[in-house]
């Protein structure tokens, strides 16, 4: 058997591997790590000291524990995935003799749907975004586009429109932001990521790095682009910066949007509309798949678009149509 690590440390290289061997997001390292600490910090309390003393009871016991405390069936089965993705590499480094994580069964859980905008409410989102950002926007940003010793020359005179042009700068971003989450369906780290030459404005498609590093290219709308062409033109210049980089979406301070501003843009968008559920980003992608899905889009083109894996996973947003299709039916049907 190979020179045995410390449980700890056993994690700690597996969190490398995942990162760099497997190319997996920093979220999902975290993820695991998070998960991993917390089993190893119940199999020392048993005496556990490295992964051969990881046996499928200490494993079960560990699942038990975090029942017993009230934690959900979805945690409990994430964590159960996480220990048997453990030992498996466990197991093939030798640490192992055998891999207990294949003895390790999973609860059943029953995934809830996701909450979604109906079509009315998400293109009130947008178009209440489009006004924020003005009717006029190139005309009102024109200012953005001074050079910045102009702008310095004209004083403190100038400070007021200053802060009017970061303003209108701002609405102009997160229109846009929304705007391409909604038509495209990617992921918050998606929409983080991207460059200023992944858009193929003539054949109106994007390039993304999903996960694992995967490359797919997926079709935008016409009103997504024209609200990052204002953005790009009108508001990106006034957030620039040397740290920019050719980053499309940047935070006030010139560098790269951080996901958490992505998130509070889009809480922000949604909080007011009646009768709306409470969405983030991954809020919008499930309105966008259900919504293609609605509109007649096959369940391979929606799996293409959105970069799942696997076939099961889009078909969640099939029972979700399902489920709106009925309520409307009872609704509306006299002898429902």
């Amino acid at each position: 058997m190979a020179t045995t690590p410390s449980l700890g440390t056993a994690v700690e290289l597996f969190a490398r591997h995942l990162q760099y061997e497997r190319s997996l997001s920093s979220h999902t390292v975290r993820a695991y790590l998070t998960d991993l600490r917390d089993l190893v910090d119940h199999a020392e309390r048993l005496g556990c000291r490295e992964p051969a003393d990881l046996t499928v009871a200490v494993l079960r016991s560990y699942l038990a524990k975090l029942d017993t405390v009230g934690r959900a069936r979805t945690t409990i089965a994430r964590r159960a995935a996480a220990a048997r993705v453990f030992t498996a590499y466990c197991s093939k480094k030798g640490w192992m003799s055998h891999d207990p994580g294949r003895r390790l069964g999973t609860p059943k859980v029953v995934r809830p749907l996701p909450d979604v905008l109906t079509q009315a409410q998400a293109r009130a989102v947008l178009e209440r975004a489009e006004q924020r950002a003005g009717p006029d926007a190139e005309a009102d940003a024109g200012a953005i586009g001074v050079p910045e010793d102009a702008r310095e020359d004209a004083g403190a005179a100038n400070a007021a429109q200053d802060v009017d042009t970061i303003s209108l700068a701002r609405r102009l971003r997160d229109r846009a932001i929304l705007e391409v989450l909604y038509a495209t369906g990617i992921r918050v780290g998606e929409l983080v990521a991207l460059e200023t030459d992944d858009i193929a404005w003539v054949r109106a498609v994007i390039h993304v790095i999903g996960k694992g590093n995967k490359e797919r290219t997926v079709p935008i709308g016409q009103p997504a682009l024209r609200a990052v062409e204002q953005w790009l033109r009108h508001g990106r210049p006034a957030f620039q910066t040397g740290a920019s980089g050719s980053a499309i979406f940047l935070g006030v301070r010139g560098r790269r949007i951080d996901p958490r501003e992505v998130r509070r843009v889009v809480y922000a968008a949604t909080r007011d509309l009646p009768d709306a559920p409470r969405l983030g980003p991954h809020g919008l992608r499930h309105s966008a798949a259900t919504h293609l899905l609605e509109g007649g889009a096959d369940l391979r083109s929606v799996q293409e678009i959105l970069g799942h894996a696997t076939l099961a996973t889009t078909q969640l947003y099939t029972h979700v149509s399902i489920e709106r299709l009925r309520a409307t039916y009872d609704r509306a049907h006299p002898r429902a």
